[in-house]
């Protein structure tokens, strides 16, 4: 088979369950499908009577009681209320509301019951009217009862089901515990899903049988997947340390499955998801750490009955402290975004969450950290006392492209919300930053840098502020972060496009980030620069090839001018050369020399830091260069200032400035850019 036919075989693979629901109507279901509620459940009382009747006949064989006796007036009475009392309580107790085809072994108590109640009549009506009728034989009929009405039962089930599971996708659930029992019991019921195998590493379940299947060791994967020609594997392990998840995961990504888990274990305690909620394999299960748990008084320390305001509050960190700061019950809490849909969606599923009307107050405030007027206004009306300030332009090429808007955005809007922080009475500021700080060869890293160093100066002042940033680097899944484009790619059919052969990004969940920003904060003194413990770099190229491979698919690499390279594989990726201003790997040290601090995934690092005083003598042209849209002058500045700014010299790519769409250098460029100060230019 060509590559172009299994990447459209997988394309079409996830496009059949809908056409495989409407073939099931089509077939045998539909020999039942069309009669009526009250029809089946007639069919199914008369059933019932049939069988409670026979099982007298059969029970007396088995007792060895003459047939004879059913003639008698008195045994037919006994067997009449038995029967009349045993209907009863089937119909009382819902057995015939139960959908034939969907029914559990939930029944057999009601079966059960009705069946123990006759047996009780029957009894009764034996000793009342003398019927030749044993305890014995009553005992026999009631247990005759039960198991032809829940065989008769199961079978109807298997019967109906069997056309419908022959299109069911074979499965293999690896985890043989509580959640993985559940999910079969659960794929039993549904008809997209056939379990033909449990795989567990635990040796004491090895070749036990749990809900009709079978369990396996792992050293049988590759042989089961061979055997029932599986294509996905479901992981049912929510509880399972990070570190072993990941042994698991890079063991399954070998045999050419897709692979699926059912959420983490603290949504099912929640009530936030199903066990049947499968998802594919998320980034944090291949790159996620073991997380050390957040220590309660860090998180509560700055938060707890407080006003808090979160900037950038609709991003993937600021919606995400926001989440984790109301966990923490502060009095108030203030998000603030310049984009209204991303401030109305934070808001929205944070109202949602809180049902107490005496809970946090939530304050969606839309407005632009570069407003000095609205920024004071916001700090001083709702009395804001913790800050994080988490607003910012963080795209490399977007910014590198739209210079002078980045440093507005991220320098002189840090300046003015300092400034309003201060005059308002903030007690605590807390700057989120980035790796791409250190040695910045992007403009996007420089403003951060710039931001850190007004942070820094204002520690120095006696304010009543205590400012503090807290550097890291990537966060899994955040929004235009490779993951989420890696995904699109390899959903679409390929190419999935690496920038490099050896670059390299440090990554971190969502949740742990923000943790560590909020307890960080409540770790500062004033002027700390806090690096959140990244772990160890993942390869970008190691992870394009996981993620392709745990979609049950080939990667291959296509060749650098865009050809086809190998043909055995499904998806290609391409290396498309790293974008101006980025880095082969990212840094997260400037000077080198990380202190330890109370907690172990946060360090706090001493770097240079300019004079308040020093720092205005930079800011202030650096504005006015800005004002003039002379970007020439701004990449002196840059250069000039002390960031160890590394980027190319002489290369100007901001989109509105003259001639850079064509390639111009500043060089060849500064008659048209005094023209275009004369102009009174601004923006970018």
């Amino acid at each position: 088979m060509s590559r172009n036919t299994r990447t459209l075989v997988w394309k079409l693979r996830r496009h059949t369950a809908r056409l495989r629901r409407h073939f099931r109507n089509l077939r045998a279901p539909s020999q039942t499908n069309g009669l009526s509620r009250s029809t089946k459940r007639s069919v199914l009382v008369s059933l019932d009577i049939a069988l409670i009747l026979l099982c007298w006949p059969l029970a007396m064989l088995l007792q060895g009681a003459p047939l004879a006796v059913l003639g008698q007036p008195a045994v037919w009475a006994m067997i009449g209320l038995g029967l009349g009392l045993s209907l009863t309580v089937f119909y009382r107790r819902g057995l015939y509301r139960a959908v034939l085809r969907y029914i559990t072994g939930a029944a057999m108590p009601t079966i059960l019951s009705g069946a123990a109640a006759g047996a009780a009549v029957a009894l009764g009506t034996a000793l009342v009217l003398g019927a030749p009728a044993p305890a014995g034989l009553i005992l026999i009929h009631a247990l005759l009862v039960v198991v032809s009405m829940g065989g008769a039962r199961f079978g109807l089930r298997a019967f109906i089901r069997k056309p419908a599971l022959r299109d069911a996708n074979p499965v293999i659930v690896y985890g043989a515990g509580h959640a993985g029992q559940q999910l079969v019991a659960a794929l039993h019921l549904g008809l997209d899903y056939r379990p033909v195998a449990f795989v567990d590493d635990d040796t004491r379940l090895h070749g036990t049988t749990i809900n009709g299947v079978r369990v396996h060791p792992a050293a049988d994967l590759r042989r089961l997947t061979e055997d029932w020609q599986i294509r996905e594997v479901l992981v049912a392990m929510p509880s399972l340390p990070r570190s072993r998840r990941r042994r698991i995961i890079s063991r399954l990504e070998t045999l050419g499955v897709e692979v699926k888990t059912i959420p983490a274990m603290g949504d099912l305690v929640s009530g936030a998801a199903r066990v049947t909620d499968l998802r594919p394999v998320m980034p944090e299960d291949m790159l996620g750490r073991d997380p050390v748990p957040p220590r309660p008084e860090l998180m509560a320390r700055h938060i707890a009955g407080k006003v808090v305001l979160v900037t950038g509050a609709g991003g993937t960190i600021g919606s995400e402290l926001c989440r984790q700061i109301l966990a923490q019950k502060p009095r108030k809490l203030v998000m603030l975004d310049v984009s209204e849909y991303a401030l109305y969606r934070i808001s929205t599923e944070l109202r949602d969450m809180t049902d107490d009307p005496s809970g946090p107050e939530l304050c969606p405030v839309l407005g632009s950290v570069q407003d000095l007027a609205r920024m004071r206004a916001v700090i001083r009306r709702f009395g804001v006392e913790t800050l994080y300030h988490a607003a910012a332009y963080k795209h490399v090429s977007v910014v590198e492209e739209n210079l002078i808007e980045g440093l507005h955005n991220n320098v002189f809007g840090t300046r003015v919300l300092v400034q309003a922080a201060i005059e308002g009475g903030v007690s605590q500021f807390t700057l989120v930053s980035t790796d791409k700080t250190v040695r910045p060869t992007n403009v996007m890293g420089a403003s951060k840098r710039l931001a850190e160093l007004i942070c820094q100066a204002e520690a120095q002042r006696d304010t009543g502020c205590t400012f503090s940033m807290v550097r890291f680097g990537n966060v899994l899944g955040s929004s235009g972060s490779v993951i989420p484009r890696f995904r699109d790619q390899i959903e679409r059919g390929g190419p999935v496009t690496v920038t490099d052969r050896e670059v390299t990004r440090y990554f971190m969940t969502i949740p742990e980030a923000a943790q560590l920003v909020i307890q960080a904060g409540a770790m500062a003194r004033g002027g700390d620069v806090f690096v959140l413990d990244m772990g160890k770099p993942v390869r970008i190229l190691d992870l394009a090839r996981s993620m392709i491979r745990l979609h049950g698919l080939v990667p291959y690499m296509a060749g650098d001018d865009g050809a086809s390279g190998d043909e055995s594989g499904d998806i290609a990726i391409r290396i498309t050369g790293l974008k101006p201003g980025e880095k082969l790997h990212e840094e997260l040290l400037i000077a080198g020399n990380p202190q330890a601090t109370a907690h172990p995934r946060i360090m706090t690092a001493s770097e240079l830091a300019l004079t308040p005083a020093a720092l205005e003598t930079l800011l202030d042209p650096l504005a006015q260069a800005c004002r003039d849209f002379d970007i020439e002058t701004v990449h002196q500045l840059l250069r000039a200032a002390p960031l160890d700014y590394r980027a190319p010299a002489n290369e100007i790519r901001d989109l509105l400035w003259p001639g850079a769409a064509r390639g111009q250098t500043a060089g060849h460029l500064r008659v048209v850019s005094e023209s275009g100060k004369r102009a009174g230019q601004s923006g970018g």
